[in-house]
């Protein structure tokens, strides 16, 4: 009896092969990433395909799915975006910042990230919108596109990602990201509090925001910028105040700063020229990468000297030797279309719309925390594109607005016996804090105390403010 139940099995597994998904605990077994070439062996499992949203147009977006290292079936839902617009969440977050591996030094394999988030919450990347990375479209046009196209296809996203992994429909549900995602992830919660409002049947079950570094409103998040180089000793003081005195910020465009006056610009071109091509904008206490320099060293086979301060500063080309090797695109279930140009971080085909990088998110970020769903905003403080100076008053503003009351006072909060940065509240809902050292990027600066702020963000608990140790250490 037991042989023939055995042998209807896989004859049933085997049919299903030929005419349908297999599903595996509830999840796509053709997803399955079975094994990354030079991945260390490891316990939870890996999942990779396209989810299509857009059958007519043929429009199709890249995901990478990773279970939490322990107890998975108990653990949170958190979706992560990189932003550009236009930048890869696989590239950047997933094997850069947060994901549980980085590239290896020859761009042919990868390490273990021993401060992977999926420490605490299952993880989930897109590459998105269509045009990014692996993600496409058929229809050409489809890469003209702008905020509002990018949330509703990210809500559509999420609702057929759920229909693969349906056990995860009832999961708490996490959104972050950084940089670009200020407007990414706000307007992605806005369509699902629409979706919920208007849904009779399946509701998401959203919990939390937690952007880092955010662009939430340009002309505010342009000024801090140069606000930054001043305060970090990078311009004169009369540069300095010359674009204070010169400079309406309120005219400044994503793309240019032609609506400026000429002294504004001649000010902003002078600080830039100061600042120099050989300092990483996004960390400016990091070493800059010579990828010639690494070039040469891997001809040699020799494993390139690339360190500062703990950080691998070429990882980016790294990654990207890694990604266009065709058995890692073959791995992934990637590239099913054979695109005509190579992966790269940010999308060579995407026309962004350049009016939409000034829509003021803080509106938005209202509405969601009057629904009650906590926001986190922190950054880093070695970044001068997205500086915590214009974040930190944008949040104290936006609580003022909702006339939310000091929570939290303003001061030191602690990972590992040390400060890990500075955190206020408001209202016990909207969080505002720094971490210490790290940057635009900032679990790739400093990967155990975003891991820290991440860890106390899903369990719902304030940053500790003593220095005894926390749950997650």
């Amino acid at each position: 009896m037991g042989g023939s139940w055995v042998v209807g099995f896989l004859v049933v597994v085997g049919f299903a092969c030929l005419v349908g998904p297999v599903w595996v605990d509830g999840y796509p077994a053709e997803d399955l990433v079975v094994k990354l070439p030079g991945q260390p062996k490891v316990g939870f499992r890996q999942y990779a395909g396209y989810v299509d949203i857009d059958v007519k147009h043929g429009k199709s977006l890249f995901y990478y799915f990773v279970e939490a290292e322990h107890d998975h079936g108990n653990k949170p839902l958190t979706l992560w975006l990189n932003g550009g617009p236009g930048c890869s969440s696989i590239g950047g977050g997933a094997f850069t910042e947060l994901g549980p591996f980085f590239p290896s030094g020859d761009g042919r394999g990868l390490r273990r990230n021993s401060k992977a988030w999926n420490k605490a919450s299952n993880l989930l990347f897109v590459e998105s919108p269509a045009g990014v990375g692996w993600s496409y479209s058929n229809t050409t046009s489809d890469y003209n596109t702008g905020d509002a196209s990018s949330a509703n296809d990210l809500l559509l996203f999420m609702l057929k990602w759920y229909e693969k992994f349906p056990s995860y429909r009832s999961r708490k549900l996490f959104l972050t990201g950084e940089s670009y995602a200020g407007h990414y992830i706000p307007q992605l919660a806005n369509a699902v509090l629409d979706y919920n409002a208007h849904s009779t049947s399946f509701k998401f079950n959203i919990k939390g925001l937690a952007i880092g570094n955010p662009l939430l409103k340009l002309e505010r998040d342009a000024e801090a910028t140069y606000e930054y180089f001043w305060s970090h000793g990078m311009i004169s003081d009369e540069i300095g105040m010359a674009i204070m005195n010169d400079c309406d910020f309120d005219d400044y465009t994503f793309t240019s700063t032609h609506n400026e006056s000429k002294a504004c610009n001649d000010a902003m071109n002078k600080a830039n020229e100061i600042v120099g091509d050989y300092i990483n904008n996004y960390d400016v206490i990091l070493d800059v990468c010579y990828p010639s320099i690494v070039q040469q060293e891997l001809r040699l086979k020799k494993i390139a000297t690339k360190i500062s301060i703990g950080v691998d500063v070429c990882m980016s080309f790294e990654r990207s030797l890694y990604f266009n090797l065709p058995e890692v695109q073959k791995a992934l279930h990637a590239n099913r279309t054979n695109l005509p140009y190579k992966w790269s971080m940010c999308s060579p085909v995407l026309n962004y719309s350049e009016t939409d990088p000034k829509i003021n998110i803080l509106p938005i970020l209202k509405r969601i925390v009057k629904n009650h769903i906590p926001v986190w905003v922190f950054s880093g403080d070695q970044d001068s594109v997205v500086p915590l100076l214009g974040s930190r008053t944008l949040i104290r503003e936006l609580a003022h607005e909702l006339q939310y009351k000091v929570t939290v006072p303003y001061g030191a909060w602690f990972h590992k016996g040390q400060v890990g940065g500075w955190v206020t509240e408001y209202g016990n809902l909207l969080t505002f804090a720094t971490v210490r050292g790290a940057a635009h990027m900032v679990p790739y600066a400093q990967p155990s105390r975003a891991l820290g702020l991440f860890s106390a963000f899903v369990r719902g608990s304030r940053l500790p403010n003593t220095t005894r140790p926390s749950i997650d250490e």
